[in-house]
């Protein structure tokens, strides 16, 4: 077994003493609303052995009874044409070295699609394992005039079936105790057929036993579908709810913001207050409160951005804005599956050129995986949400929408239009002759999502965030308040720089400015200075490599040394200690919009340089990856300071 899972119940129990089920089954299917409900999301994930592709195990337990279930990566057929579905038949068979066979199956069918499902339990009963069909979304094909007889199906198909509704947990419990029994579960009297015509007629036959009748398409359905389906309404709808949506992001976290800001602020002055010794102070004020602080004042955006997505996918309305890209994608030579994993980078870039792996053309997958980082994922939200309140008047708007939210989607379509030409680009290099596979893209019926199902989704992605926030920011932080503190000066030295030695905030300030930060930004200024960045955005934009977020939290302890009572404020009236601009503000229309563009283009994100190395097995294109949007990300911002410029900001 893979080293790198571990048992989802306890340090107690020995995986490898357990039998082994695997859930297969379609995706979209409700597999892992099943392997949630047995596992009681306690699973742990890790890889196959030699390859990159994920593999989640948990441990359902019966009483004294114990089971490893393990979720297959989902596939339509086990004749395979994609790295996932290829690792599923390799595990049903035995061929994948380091992973053994599982000892049962639980084959997860769709009852609102089962006679598609069919031809999948024909190649899977041909295994030989033995074998559970778990029916999902009964509820729902009863909703919509459909029928099934499942103790009919289990009699056509001579293999226990048992119904499950799994985001209810509805029949989890019974399938558990169907799990005791998995090496007495009986087998087909007769062998289904390979050959797809006589599966085909097989099919037919169990379906007519189980007195299936397909369910009715969803009125309602229909009649949305009329518009939010159509090239042009459809398009129209969907720029729409895109603006409502980070409009909504601006509107309703902003009084948590404040709540969080005034924490921030409450907690500061307690170690100013208890905190006798000022290097303890400075690092536990300034490093951790005003760096890290700095972006957990976003959490708020964060978990609504989240909380609307998770909605949007429940409700169904995702499925059909995918319908709509994928004519676009088809434009740059790309299919519908890369916008499923294009979809995935808005979340985090790591889970979308993860998730190229169920592309069957390798080309396809690498201009996928470099277009992903033009996605405009969660870490980049902080830094929006920080320049665009210095650019925007909160007030203002474009009839019903505020500015805002129109300048945040701006910044997001600018990424996803972006990634089309550059994804084309990338495949043209590799591959000009390149056959389109066929591509199946399920428009589920409109329903009101399950809360849990939500909260689950919506917290597993603000999870993440907050694990970078106590590891990755929290060390960051550190590293440049030591940074912007040293070297030490001398009350000598104040004097000889007219520093009045009893001014903290002066000495805080010339400290600052005469710091190896300080330093380190300057060495690069030749470099930034055509976009307008001083010295202090510099070093923030050179902390932004390992996590964007801690741009936020650099520019936060610059404030914060600046002026500890009012850093909002004095982040917004900085000016530029030297040089031409000496004495101008620095946070100007033009260095903004410089700033906003440079975000949207630059790879600033080690760990998803690590991932493109792992996924493409090579330093080759994760160096092409951050090269060419490193470049990119100067010259667009370079051209948005210039119009800013030209047209009077």
């Amino acid at each position: 077994m893979n080293a790198g899972c571990h048992d989802a119940g306890g340090a107690d129990a020995t995986l490898t003493e357990a039998p082994r089920i695997a859930l297969v089954g379609a995706p979209n299917s409700g597999k892992t609303s099943v392997f949630n409900g047995l596992t009681g999301l306690r699973a742990k994930t890790g890889n196959y052995p030699g390859v990159t592709v994920s593999r989640f195990v948990g441990t359902a337990r019966t009483g004294r009874h114990r089971h490893m279930v393990e979720d297959l990566p989902g596939t339509y057929s086990l004749e395979p044409i994609s790295p996932d579905e290829q690792i599923t038949v390799d595990v049903l068979d035995g061929r994948l070295e380091g992973a053994d066979r599982p000892d049962a199956l639980l084959v997860v069918v769709d009852a609102t699609t089962l006679r598609r499902s069919l031809g999948f339990v024909a190649q899977v009963l041909a295994r030989g394992l033995p074998t559970c069909v778990v029916v999902t979304f009964t509820d729902e094909l009863a909703r919509r005039q459909g029928r099934l007889g499942v103790d009919a199906l289990a009699q056509a198909l001579g293999v226990p079936v048992l119904p499950v509704v799994g985001h209810r947990g509805v029949g989890i419990a019974q399938l558990r105790e169907q799990l005791t029994t998995w090496r007495t579960w009986q087998a087909p009297a007769v062998p289904p057929p390979t050959q797809p015509g006589e599966r085909d007629a097989w099919a037919d036959s169990v379906l007519a036993f189980a007195g299936y009748r397909p369910p009715e398409r969803h009125r309602m359905t229909q009649h949305v579908d009329a518009v939010l389906l159509h090239p042009v309404w459809g398009t129209a709808v969907f720029f729409t709810v895109m603006v409502l949506f980070f409009q909504t992001v601006f509107t309703l976290a902003a009084p948590l913001q404040g709540w969080v800001e005034s924490l921030g602020g409450w907690l500061s002055g307690q170690v100013d207050a208890h905190v006798g010794n000022p290097w303890l102070s400075g690092l536990l004020g300034d490093a951790l409160i005003g760096g890290v602080g700095g972006v957990l004042v976003f959490v708020p955006q964060i978990v609504l951005l989240f909380l609307l997505l998770a909605l949007l996918e429940g409700v169904g309305y995702m499925a059909r804005a995918a319908f709509l890209m994928d004519r676009v994608m088809a434009r740059f030579g790309l299919e519908g599956r890369a916008f499923v994993a294009l979809l995935s980078s808005f979340a985090c870039a790591i889970p979308g050129i993860m998730a190229t792996r169920t592309l069957p053309s390798a080309r396809d997958r690498l201009a996928t995986m470099m277009a992903a980082p033009l996605m405009a994922c969660s870490a980049r939200l902080p830094v929006y949400v920080l320049l665009i309140g210095l650019l925007v008047d909160p007030s203002a708007g474009v009839g019903p929408f505020g500015a805002q939210g129109l300048v945040m989607f701006g910044l997001y379509l600018l990424g996803a239009v972006s990634a089309m030409p550059a994804a084309w680009v990338f495949k043209r290099l590799g591959d000009r002759h390149g056959q389109a596979m066929p591509f199946f893209m399920e428009l589920p019926p409109y329903r009101l999502p399950a809360p849990r199902a939500v909260l689950v989704a919506m917290w597993s992605s603000a999870r993440a965030f907050l694990r970078k926030c106590t590891t990755v920011i929290v060390a960051t932080s550190v590293v440049l308040w030591l940074l912007l503190n040293l070297p030490l000066h001398t009350d000598a030295q104040l004097r000889a720089a007219g520093v009045d030695a009893s001014d903290s905030v002066a000495v805080s300030a010339y400290s600052v400015d005469h710091s190896y930060a300080a330093g380190l930004g300057r060495l690069v200024a030749p470099v930034f200075d055509p976009l307008g960045f001083d010295w202090r955005i510099n070093v923030g934009v050179l902390s932004a490599q390992g996590a964007r977020e801690t741009f936020v939290a650099t520019l936060g302890q610059v404030a914060a040394a600046e002026d500890p009572d009012q850093p909002a404020q004095a982040l917004a009236s900085m000016t530029y200690s030297d040089g031409p601009r000496a004495g101008e503000v620095v946070f100007t229309a033009p260095t903004i919009a410089a700033l906003l563009v440079y975000f949207v283009y630059a790879l600033q994100c080690m760990a998803t340089v690590a991932v493109l190395r792992r996924e493409t097995g090579t330093w080759r294109w994760p160096t092409i990856a951050f090269t060419y949007l490193t470049v990119l990300a100067w010259l667009m911002a370079y051209l948005a300071r210039t119009a800013t410029v030209l047209l009077g900001g």
